[in-house]
């Protein structure tokens, strides 16, 4: 086992990874509460600050990339989608880190219908990174979960 802290936010999370999840949360408590009844539990979000050294701390100075992949119905258009997107990331995201160049990735792969296990079928222990710290901490490739519900499964 290992841990990771930051001073970077109050969760002691990084900054990026903190982004990710309350990003992946909103699309949840959204779909839930019938705001955009579209959106299928199937979401994946990667954000990407550029920091800055200051007296020896790295800050979050601004987000450089966002990428989202929401699942969704096949009733509902790429521009809704990527409208519902941008309205989500203004209202999780402080302004102060959004800037001109700050680059979007809405779907990027176009439609994403199937989601789920039957979507990503054998995926078995492949999103440990996302599941600890973002990257931020090293990782020594166990799962959390595979085939067997019993035990952490290991990734050869």
């Amino acid at each position: 086992m290992f841990g990771y802290a930051t001073n970077e936010t109050p969760e002691l999370m990084p900054f990026s990874l903190l982004i990710a999840h309350r990003l992946n949360m909103e699309l949840s408590r959204l779909r839930k509460d019938g705001t955009y009844s579209w959106l299928r539990p199937d979401s994946k979000a990667q954000v990407t600050v550029q920091y800055q050294e200051i007296n020896g701390i790295t800050v979050p100075l601004r987000i450089h990339t966002i990428v989202i992949s929401a699942q969704h119905s096949d009733k509902v258009t790429n521009v809704k989608i990527r409208e519902a997107l941008h309205a989500i990331i203004s209202s999780v995201i402080p302004d102060q880190y959004i800037d001109d160049h700050t680059i979007y990735h809405l779907n990027p792969s176009g439609r994403f219908i199937i989601g789920g296990p039957m979507g990503d079928a054998g995926l078995t222990g492949r999103k440990i990174i996302v599941d600890t710290y973002g990257g931020w901490g090293a990782h020594g490739g166990g799962a959390f979960s595979g085939k067997d519900f019993s035990k952490v499964g290991f990734l050869c």
